[in-house]
C-alpha cells in the first residue's frame, strides 16, 4: 500500500513561461502520469474508509510500513526519508503484466493527441492492480527531493563562457519549478574552471531568491570564505573516492582532501551553514579504471563524520551499471545511514535511469540531475553530460512518485539555456514532449 504524503510538495509560478511553454503546462496537467508528479491511481476515488492515496487493498502482516513523504527544503535536521530495509531478496510478480495497458482514463479534450501517443501510461484497474500489488514499486519512496545541478555541473564544462545574466536567469527558471535545491555556482579558481569565474557576481544575483536553497561548492577555505561573503547560505565540498583521480583533479590524495574539506566543514559548522558531501569517482575512474568499493564506503562516512548532512555518490564518467551500482550502494549503506545518501549519475553510456531506479529501490531518495542534461567533468575525459532533470522527473511522474517539480517549467527552463547555447537538448524526454505540445498548441 502506497502511504499517504504528510504533506503535499510546493509549486511556483513561473514569470517566463513562454507560448510553448504555457501549451506544454496544459498539456501536461491534463495528462495522469505527466502534469504534477502525481500518479493517475492517486486521482481514483478511494474505496469506504481508506486514507487518501490508498488503493482500497487492505494492508498485509508481511507489508512493509509506510513511507512518508517529506518536505525537500527544510533543514539538515529535517532530511529525513523513512526508508524500506534493502535486502537481496526475490521480488517475485504478484500480478501477471500484458503487454501494453489499453485502459482509457477520461481527460479534457485538449490533450487527446497526447492521450493517443501515450496510451500505455493510461491507468487501468490492472496496472492499478500491479502498482497496489507488486512490491517492486511499493517499495519505492512517496516522495523524492532533485537537486538540480545544471548551473554548476553542467555549465562548468561548456567551452565558451556564459554570461552572467544568463547564468542568473536559469537558475530563477530553475527555482520558479519547484525545485527546491538549485546548485548556483563553484567558488573555485578561475585558473581552473574558467566558467564560473562569475561566481560572486552570480551569487549576489540569485541569493535572495526565495523557494529554493542555493548551495555553492568550495573546495578550500579560500573558497568558503569568498562563497559566504557573497551571501551563500549553503556549501557543497568534494572528495574523490580513486587516488588517481584526486591527484589529477585537485593535485592531493584522498587523505590531504579530506583533511581540507575538514577545515571547511569546521568553519562552516561555526557560522551555522549546511554542507553537503560529494563523492566522485564511486564505481570507474578514468585514471585508475574501477574504484575499490571500501574506498567509495570510507570517503563518504569520513565527509558524513565531519558533519556533512548528505553525502552525493557520483558516477563521474557514467560507467556505473545497475551490476556495478548495487554492490556500491551496499557498501557505502554499511557506513553511511541511506537516508543522509544521494545519487549523481553521469549518462555516458545510456544507464543513469536505470541505476537512479534499482538505487530507489535501495531506499535512496536524494537524486542529482541537470536540466537538459547538461555537464560532464572537465578533467573525465569522454563523460558526458548529467543525467536530465527532465528524464528524471518524467519517469519519477509515471511511478507516482512525487517531486513538487513541474516539468513543463523545466522544459521551459532547458529550452532557454539550450537556445543560448546553440544546440538540442540533452533530454529525450523533453525533445519527445516538445513535439507532442506544439503540435497541440495548433489545436
Amino acid at each position: 500500500m502506497l502511504a499517504a504524503s504528510a504533506r503535499t510538495c510546493s509549486r511556483l509560478a513561473s514569470p517566463h513561461a513562454s507560448s510553448t511553454a504555457t501549451a506544454a503546462a496544459a498539456v501536461l496537467a491534463s495528462s495522469p502520469v505527466l502534469g504534477s508528479g502525481m500518479s493517475a491511481l492517486e486521482r481514483q476515488p478511494a474505496s469506504p474508509g481508506a486514507e487518501f492515496g490508498d488503493t482500497g487493498r487492505s494492508r498485509g502482516a508481511d507489508d512493509p510500513p509506510p513511507r512518508p513523504c517529506s518536505s525537500s527544503g527544510e533543514s539538515r535536521e529535517r532530511y529525513q526519508w523513512s526508508r524500506v530495509a534493502y535486502q537481496r531478496q526475490p521480488m517475485p510478480y504478484q500480478h501477471k503484466v500484458t503487454p501494453g495497458f489499453n485502459g482509457h482514463v477520461p481527460v479534457a479534450s485538449s490533450s487527446s493527441l497526447y492521450q493517443q501517443s501515450y496510451r500505455h501510461f493510461s491507468s487501468s484497474s490492472d496496472q492499478q492492480g500491479i502498482w497496489a500489488g507488486n512490491k517492486l514499486i511499493r517499495d519505492l519512496p512517496r516522495c523524492v527531493k532533485i537537486v538540480e545541478v545544471g548551473p554548476r555541473d553542467g555549465l562548468q564544462n561548456e567551452k565558451d563562457i556564459v554570461p552572467t545574466p544568463v547564468k542568473v536567469e536559469l537558475i530563477r527558471r530553475l527555482a520558479a519549478s519547484g525545485l527546491s535545491v538549485v546548485e548556483a555556482t563553484s567558488f573555485v579558481s578561475p585558473k581552473w574552471v574558467p566558467q564560473l569565474a562569475d561566481a560572486k557576481d552570480v551569487m549576489q544575483a540569485v541569493r535572495n531568491i526565495e523557494g529554493a536553497r542555493l548551495p555553492v561548492l568550495t573546495p578550500n577555505l579560500k573558497g568558503f570564505e569568498a562563497a559566504i561573503a557573497a551571501g551563500a547560505k549553503e556549501i557543497a565540498v568534494f572528495a574523490s573516492a580513486s587516488e588517481g583521480f584526486s591527484k589529477s583533479n585537485i593535485n592531493c590524495t584522498i587523505k590531504e582532501s579530506l583533511a581540507r574539506y575538514n577545515d571547511v566543514a569546521l568553519a562552516a559548522k561555526e557560522k551555522e551553514i549546511p554542507v553537503r558531501g560529494y563523492v566522485s569517482c564511486v564505481v570507474g575512474c578514468p585514471v585508475d579504471g574501477p574504484v575499490p568499493l571500501s574506498n567509495v564506503a570510507y570517503v563518504a562516512k569520513e565527509l558524513y563524520d565531519m558533519g556533512c548532512y548528505e553525502v552525493s555518490l557520483g558516477d563521474t564518467i557514467g560507467v556505473g551499471t545497475p551490476g556495478t551500482v548495487v554492490p556500491m550502494l551496499e557498501a557505502t549503506m554499511s557506513a553511511v545511514p541511506v537516508e543522509k545518501l544521494a545519487v549523481h549519475f553521469h549518462d555516458t553510456y545510456g544507464q543513469s535511469l536505470s541505476n537512479i531506479l534499482i538505487s530507489l529501490q535501495m531506499g535512496i531518495s536524494v537524486i542529482d540531475s541537470s536540466v537538459a542534461g547538461l555537464g560532464g567533468c572537465p578533467y573525465a575525459k569522454g563523460a558526458s553530460g548529467n543525467v536530465a532533470t527532465e528524464d528524471v522527473v518524467y519517469m519519477l511522474n509515471g511511478l507516482g512518485i512525487k517531486t513538487g517539480v513541474d516539468l513543463g517549467k523545466v522544459m521551459a527552463a532547458g529550452e532557454f539555456i539550450c537556445k543560448h547555447l546553440g544546440r538540442q537538448s540533452g533530454s529525450k524526454a523533453a525533445t519527445a514532449l516538445s513535439k507532442v505540445t506544439a503540435n497541440a498548441s495548433k489545436l
